[in-house]
């Protein structure tokens, strides 16, 4: 299997690559600073490809999909994101601009292309890592990052309609908060304190299994899809209060 992680120098989606290498699949890692790999990782895994890609470069996003897409693409991940905490700073025109062009228009382009060659080929499977704070609906006040990875769902949606008749599946990943280096960096280097807090091996295995299930939505964990379900339920203006 041939897998494209777009995000996967760090975080979720390096794990995740992590993963299908030990796997022996060929695994190729796109992200922004290849610095933040670990040193020797290619040198360990020779079916490891690394490419320099911001996502928002839709030029060179498609180079990047043209060439690993020899001879096939089965499995396109993208876990890039942008996180901006609104609770604490202003949004400003240059940091809105990169929230949008990150979490939304990268990954539609990414999806876009990838689904050509899944189209030719008429096999595959798209995958996208949204947010819990996305499946919890709109209300006044919410977070820019929040009405982002609401849309990332959208985009699934839309693109698992388009293809299923095709025999390429569309897997929307939802998790809760993960341990990972950059969510520590976000809470002064601890975030135990974050409910329901998962390992960055719990969550490769949940996306793992929801991969190879082909699933539409996996929502995890358990009690903070419950959570959400009940925040869900609550009038608009009661969600606005918990800001």
């Amino acid at each position: 299997m041939r897998v494209l992680i777009i995000g996967g120098t760090s975080g979720i989606g390096l794990a995740l690559a992590l993963h299908y290498l030990q796997q022996g699949e060929a695994v190729a890692v796109c992200g922004r600073d290849l610095m933040r790999l670990p040193a020797g990782l290619v040198q360990r895994y020779p079916g490891l490809q690394v490419f320099q890609l911001d996502i928002t470069d839709r030029q060179a996003l498609a180079q990047v999909v043209d060439q690993f897409s020899v001879p096939s693409l089965d499995l396109l991940v993208v876990a890039a994101g942008f996180y901006f905490n609104t609770r604490h700073q202003a949004l400003d025109a240059t940091t809105t601009q990169r929230m949008l062009q990150t979490n939304i228009n990268g990954l539609a382009h990414a999806f876009e292309l990838a689904a050509e060659k899944m189209l030719a080929q008429q096999s595959g499977q798209l995958v996208a890592i949204s947010s819990i704070a996305g499946w919890l609906k709109d209300y006044p006040g919410a977070s820019l990052y929040s009405a982002c990875k609401r849309s990332v769902l959208g985009i699934c949606d839309s693109y698992r309609t388009a293809l299923r008749p095709f025999g390429i599946a569309v897997t929307a990943i939802v998790p809760g908060y993960v341990d990972t280096e950059k969510l520590r960096a976000l809470n002064h280097g601890d975030a135990s304190h974050k409910p329901f807090i998962q390992s960055e091996a719990q969550a490769v295995a949940q996306i793992a299994q929801a991969i190879q299930r082909r699933e539409a939505v996996r929502v995890f964990p358990w009690q903070m899809r419950w959570l959400m379900a009940l925040l869900n339920c609550l009038p608009r203006r009661l969600l606005a209060l918990r800001r």
